[in-house]
């Protein structure tokens, strides 16, 4: 290898070596790859072709070996073939409708596929999909890409004992996306071109599941409860975060009059805090008061040099804020199937076959089977996808970690006079103070977020009839009602149902969560540190329910609970609200502040 080639080499994988690594990729292939990506080299025509297959009878298929090898080869299309090595995917998107109903064997009529065939593409596409995501960037550059690939790759079909493998690679150069294709053993001439769909899934009940949009099955002998997982589950996450936890210390006593300095990287506190007792500090090392917008890891080198600096978070916390996590905890109160007051919760990455079943048993109760797939740890409605196809969501379940969660279909909807009955939900800010004793205080200022257009159970593409977090969303309207002004409108559309009542239920539902959330000790529940502090954003929504004495009823619905929420709102029209939270939290006064005890 020449001095500029091996530079040239020595680049690449300084650029693209870690995906290379994460994705299998054999170093002997990397210089090819880099030659081929440099040049734009595609020379499919060189090697593959692709091969027209008739159909196996089924009378045909009484043969035991020819049973075997068709279940090691599902066909998601209709024609197996032979692949290239690199496979340019930019320009691939089902914006092309004619030669997306081509590649998938979809007959249509006419120029163009009509909506009839262009809804069959949106449903066959999830057998065609490949997704990958940057690993750098903001939250919105690192949400996942879906891509199809072209006419070679996407008829590459399955086998057990794969002749080829596959992996996406962004080419940083070009900012351009390819598929690699690299073989795992010697092929004659004639030999097809398979690729293994559940890539590195070894468990049989899991490969049964991963390959389901392929090779339909049924998984209704898997128990579908899930319990709570076990303390090793939690143990993992704590080493996962690498978090380590703070040795056990006194609570520090404070002056009556002590000035606090605050050293904090949150614009909003330094705009906003002004009452008397807290000073602000360039100073880390003279703080105080830790009040960060990262998360703090190392509570243990806090606890045992500075134990009487207080902070804005507490060891753990993960366990309420993480959506796989949330709905784990929550199992402490409602048993497997989860408390009343979170909708049906399955972790995509652990709880798969469990979540299967209970899809096909729904389905054939004739039960809504609408459901909503959110990564674990995205806010602003990310990577957020409402669906009813159970294979969108299994399919889901290769890009990040997600859990799928029950839609709610029938949700209280609020009248909006220029649009009409449209989704809604609720903010509460939330101030823990201490886990031991619990003390858990709600901002008395709700906020409140509307859908753009009126609800129905239709269109879930539609952002703004199933969304209501639009001001993040550029070019969209954000209705903003304030709490005093919803209460006697809400009340009006719903006399029978005053808000009091509805707000009882919801601080009722919050005092619930909190308590299994403290009820062991951490990593497999809060942990109890006596100079933590935090404020916590609950979203919620209301949802059509039936009391146990057959009233009809409003449920509370928990969505997610936020770390350092966005307080802008709050500040721009309650310009003493973090001087109420500091007040409540680092002085334990709540006298003359906006707060109310509920735990």
């Amino acid at each position: 290898m020449s001095g500029d080639s091996g530079e040239d080499l020595a680049a690449f994988v300084a650029l693209h070596g870690a995906a290379l690594r994460a994705s299998c990729v054999p170093a002997r292939y990397w210089e090819s790859l880099r030659r081929k990506l440099r040049g734009e080299v595609f020379d499919a025509g060189d090697y593959f072709g692709i091969m027209q297959v008739e159909e196996v009878d089924e009378e045909e298929e009484g043969d035991e070996n020819m049973e075997e090898e068709l279940k090691k080869k599902p066909n998601p299309g209709n024609e197996p073939c032979f692949k290239v090595i690199v496979t340019n995917e930019n320009g691939l998107q089902a914006s092309n409708p004619d030669r997306m109903a081509n590649l998938m064997g979809i007959i249509f009529h006419g120029e163009i596929p009509d909506e009839g065939s262009i809804e069959q593409v949106l449903q066959e596409m999830w057998k065609y999909n490949q997704t990958y995501q940057l690993s750098q960037g903001t939250a919105e550059e690192k949400v996942p890409v879906w891509y199809i690939m072209d006419e070679f790759g996407s008829r590459i079909q399955h086998s057990d004992q794969p002749s080829f493998a596959t992996a996406p690679l962004f080419y940083m150069p070009q900012q351009i996306a390819y598929t690699v294709l690299w073989p795992l053993r010697d092929l004659e001439t004639g030999d097809e071109v398979t690729r293994d769909y559940a890539y590195g899934e070894t468990d049989r009940l899991i490969r049964k599941c991963v390959l389901l949009p392929w090779v339909p099955a049924e998984v209704l002998d898997v128990n579908c409860f899930t319990p709570e997982p076990s303390d090793e589950h939690y143990q993992a996450i704590l080493a996962e975060n690498k978090e380590k936890l703070p040795i056990a210390i006194n609570p520090p006593v404070y002056d009556k009059d002590k000035v606090f300095k605050v050293f904090t990287d949150i614009q909003q506190v330094l705009n906003s805090l002004t009452h008397p007792r807290f000073l602000f500090t360039d100073d880390e090392g003279e703080a105080d008061i830790l009040y960060n917008f990262s998360h703090f890891k190392d509570y243990r080198k806090l606890s045992e040099e500075r134990p009487e600096v207080m902070l804005n978070q507490f060891p753990c916390e993960n366990l309420l804020t993480v959506k796989d996590c949330l709905a784990s905890i929550s199992r402490r109160a409602g048993g497997p199937d989860g408390p009343r007051w979170l909708p049906r919760t399955f972790n995509l990455q652990t709880e798969l076959p469990q979540f299967i079943c209970y899809f096909q048993q729904r389905e054939r109760r004739g039960e809504d089977n609408h459901w909503i797939c959110k990564p674990w740890n995205l806010a602003r409605s990310l990577d957020t996808h409402i669906t009813n196809s159970l294979n969108n969501i299994i399919r889901h379940r290769e890009s990040s970690p997600k859990v799928v969660c029950k839609y709610i279909e029938n949700p209280v909807l609020f009248h909006r006079e220029e649009v009409g009955m449209v989704k809604f939900d609720v903010r509460y800010v939330v101030l823990l103070r201490s886990i031991k004793p619990l003390k858990l205080y709600i901002y008395d200022v709700f906020w409140l977020r509307f859908s753009n257009r009126a609800f129905s159970l239709d269109d879930l593409d539609d952002y703004e009839k199933h969304f209501t977090v639009m001001n993040y969303v550029p070019g969209v309207t954000l209705k903003q009602v304030h709490c005093e002004e919803f209460i006697p409108l809400f009340e009006k559309q719903y006399p029978e149902y005053p808000w009091t009542t509805v707000q009882a239920n919801i601080f009722k539902a919050f005092a619930e969560l909190f308590e299994v959330a403290s009820a062991k000790p951490a990593p497999f529940g809060i942990c109890d540190y006596p100079s933590s502090r935090a404020i916590y954003a609950i979203d919620l929504m209301l949802k059509w329910d039936t009391s146990r004495d057959g009233k009809r009823i409003m449920q509370p619905q928990i969505l997610e609970v936020n770390f350092n929420p966005d307080c802008d709102r709050a500040c721009k029209y309650h310009p003493t609200f973090f001087n109420d939270v500091f007040s409540t939290l680092f002085l334990d006064e709540t006298k003359n502040c906006n707060v109310t005890r509920i735990v």
